[in-house]
């Protein structure tokens, strides 16, 4: 069964738009792989830390549970409880040539959105390849600014193996998750927290309803026939139901037809949600009154990252002479 490899930075409680272009992935990926997903507590030190990011952490692991993770198919766990990400990490700076981070372009990027310029944020590279080679992943899924990150993943694999004379890392794989949804927020810009235009299917009700009421769209009268691709409304409807489902493709004629004002269309989106997350809601809920069962989870997904971890730990520490 291949090992396939995920994490996300925490940012707070998580989002549509997390969960259509991520989260419903892994889902289906832990049916028929051994998948390891993590919550990057060490990377988010570089713009966060304190209660804060206790609070945040805590909440994307909640969130990935009620959107159904199973802790029983998927191993869950916090960076920071596998300490051998950070050894393995020291060891592959040893054979990082200064240049390969210089050409790191989500460094720039960062520093010139105004991160601050620090070591941390500088080898950040060097931390994500330690992720993913400690669990031996066959496979990550990642979005197209992420191809880099594991392209050095695999040049620093292959220096290791190289020097060491032995093929002590496997070379992960990427796939670019072209059909992840990338769902716009209400607004119509893409949804994104630091856009502040973002929908959460876990609010309560009359708040979920009153947010997808502020969705903006034009001001094309109701009697007269509407393009559905053009409308936000249903661009997060479909992105939620999948383009050939028949609910989209039944919304879409009522569009064209003409008859249909937005906020009919705003109301199916809502019971839609209502619909399609009821039963993560009430996940959500449980897990919120059940904090020991978070705590559980952790504790397996770690104890099974760790298993894993030891053994790449072993061949590492081998083939470096310690």
């Amino acid at each position: 069964m291949p090992t396939v490899l995920s994490g996300i930075q925490p940012s707070g409680q998580l989002h549509l738009g997390n969960w259509a272009g991520a989260i419903r992935q892994f889902v289906d990926l832990q049916r028929d792989h051994d998948l390891f997903v993590f919550v990057a507590s060490y990377h988010a030190l570089t713009t966060t830390r304190g209660e804060e990011l206790r609070s945040a952490t805590r909440q994307v692991v909640i969130d990935y549970l009620a959107f159904g993770l199973d802790p029983h198919r998927a191993h869950i766990y916090l960076q920071q409880d596998v300490p051998e990400v950070t050894e393995l990490a020291w060891i592959l700076s040893c054979v990082c040539p200064k240049h390969l981070m210089d050409k790191a372009v989500s460094f720039k990027d960062k520093v010139a959105r105004g991160l601050s310029a620090s070591v941390g944020l500088y080898t950040y590279p060097i931390l994500q390849a330690a992720d993913i080679l400690i669990v031996d992943a066959d496979l990550v899924p990642v979005g197209k600014d992420q191809v880099q990150h594991i392209e050095i993943t695999r040049d620093l694999a292959a220096k290791f193996n190289h020097h060491s004379g032995q093929e002590v890392f496997k070379l992960p794989d990427y796939r670019l998750a072209e059909h992840a949804q990338v769902l716009p927020g209400v607004d119509g810009e893409k949804m994104s927290k630091s856009y502040g235009n973002t929908i959460d299917p876990f609010m309560e009700e009359k708040a979920l309803r009153k947010r997808i009421m502020k969705i903006v769209t034009d001001p094309t009268p109701q009697e007269e026939p509407k393009n559905p691709e053009s409308c936000t409304v249903f661009q997060i409807f479909q992105g939620v139901t999948g383009a050939g489902d028949p609910r989209s493709q039944a919304l879409a004629d009522r569009y064209r037809a003409g008859g249909m004002g937005y906020g009919h269309a705003k109301q199916d989106l809502y019971e839609l949600l209502m619909d399609t997350f009821s039963e993560a809601r009430q996940r959500r809920a449980q897990l919120m009154a059940h904090p020991a069962q978070v705590d559980e989870v952790l504790a397996m997904g770690a104890a099974a990252a760790r298993e894993r971890a030891a053994q790449v730990m072993a061949r590492v520490r081998s083939a470096a002479g310690l």
